[in-house]
């Protein structure tokens, strides 16, 4: 048996069908979207009707729960700031009943044919749990509590990566819309196959037209109508490379030292990096 895990695709149209046509001429039985399938790319409403045509599982990510819960009464004041401007244009392209079907979506899945396997976002107790090659043990436990299986597929970081956990293995399966590795934009995604009694893993690396994507940010008004935090948004993917933590990280100084608008503190932020 041969499944696809396809994690962050960000609603970057463009990568998601680059990542299933290859998928499909490695002759997949499954695919698996786990999760983060909207917000980020212009492309979110697209990606979701995309995914729904699969008829696959659909996992829950944490950009799934912004955008079902950006209205809700116990949303953080942040999300109605200028910074959550791009998650207020994604949740615009939804209709009411779309946006609960995101929120009806399962946090973690278990195959009946793959026993042995459990599919996250991120973890068992939340869906932005971060997972590095250090995470204590410990705090694996307790990010995937009552969990035996071998094999634990997961997104969420936006890079490949393997954490071996005793005899078991976590594997995170990079980001199909959205890479941070800092080499080119790809298409990454996760090819898992039934061989005798163990699965075997691969990661997969896609090129698209990334040219394409850039387009559609300026094509859809996006770009525009999200704010300063889209031009972020599209520079990273751009360019496969962290820029918005970085960023938030000097703007935060910046603004202990003096007023400074979001606009501006990009603005500098471009002129520096």
């Amino acid at each position: 048996m041969r499944i696809a895990i396809l994690a962050d695709i960000h609603g970057n149209l463009p990568a998601f069908e680059a990542a299933l046509a290859h998928a499909c001429g490695l002759g997949v039985d499954q695919f698996i979207i786990a999760g983060d399938l909207v917000n980020g790319a212009p492309d979110s409403r697209q990606c979701w009707q995309l995914a729904q045509s699969l008829q696959c599982p659909i996992l829950r990510g944490n950009h799934e729960r912004y955008v079902f819960d950006l209205d809700e009464p116990h949303a953080p004041l942040l999300w109605h700031t200028e910074r959550f401007a791009p998650v207020h244009w994604t949740a615009s392209q939804f209709s009411p009943e779309e946006r609960q079907a995101l929120r009806a979506l399962p946090l973690s899945l278990r195959l009946p044919e793959a026993p042995d396997v459990l599919f996250v976002h991120a973890s068992l107790r939340r869906d932005n749990d971060a997972l590095a090659a250090y995470t204590p043990e410990s705090e694996l436990t307790a990010m995937f509590p009552e969990s035996h299986e071998a094999l634990i597929v997961r997104g969420h970081e936006h890079w490949c990566q393997v954490r071996l956990w005793g005899e078991r293995a976590i594997v995170t399966a990079g980001s199909v819309g959205w890479t941070l590795d800092e080499s080119q934009p790809t298409a990454q995604y996760l090819l898992i196959e039934r061989r005798g009694h163990r699965w075997q893993f691969q990661h997969q690396a896609v090129p698209y037209a990334i040219d394409l994507t850039v387009q559609r940010f300026h094509a859809t008004g996006y770009l525009q109508a999200a704010g300063p935090m889209a031009r972020l948004m599209l520079r990273e993917i751009a360019t496969a490379s962290p820029q918005i933590v970085p960023f938030l990280r000097a703007y935060e100084r910046w603004i202990q030292q003096a007023p400074l608008s979001l606009s501006e503190g990009i603005e500098r932020f471009f002129q520096i990096y």
